[in-house]
């Protein structure tokens, strides 16, 4: 995975900001394609339901996740390799997704995102009339 920052959007200098600057991780994902859907594997370890958000704007699929904080006494802390922290990955969606049916589940770290196909993107077979 790589971390990355979330830069702060700033229309003006006198307009205040609706978020601060905060670093994420790109939770590594597998795509691939069944016979009427695209399915998105996403791993988001120390997130649960609550903490976890998929959305879909703009064409574009969005996928967040908040790890849970752990109530410890930092002060006390001496040394730490690894922190949990938060998740965010984005997508550009196609008209060939149906973006009124896509649907996500979450189970044991593992979000898995199924975005069907619309029905002009699914194969069709071509009926041949034999004539003569």
């Amino acid at each position: 995975m790589t971390e990355k920052t979330v830069p702060v959007k700033r229309e003006s200098s006198d307009v205040q900001t609706t978020r601060e600057e905060m670093r994420y991780l790109l939770p590594a994902v597998d795509i691939y394609e069944i016979d009427d859907a695209l399915v998105v594997v996403c791993d988001v370890p120390g997130v649960d339901q609550s903490g976890i958000s998929v959305n879909v704007d703009n064409n574009i699929l969005t996928i967040e996740g908040k790890t849970l904080d752990r109530e410890e006494d930092i002060s006390k802390e001496v040394h730490r390799e690894y922190r949990l922290v938060s998740y965010h990955r984005q997508f550009e969606l196609t008209e060939v997704i149906d973006q009124e049916k896509i649907s996500a589940e979450l189970k044991h770290g593992v979000l898995t995102i199924n975005l069907p196909k619309a029905e002009k993107a699914k194969p069709k077979k071509i009926n041949i009339k034999v004539k003569g």
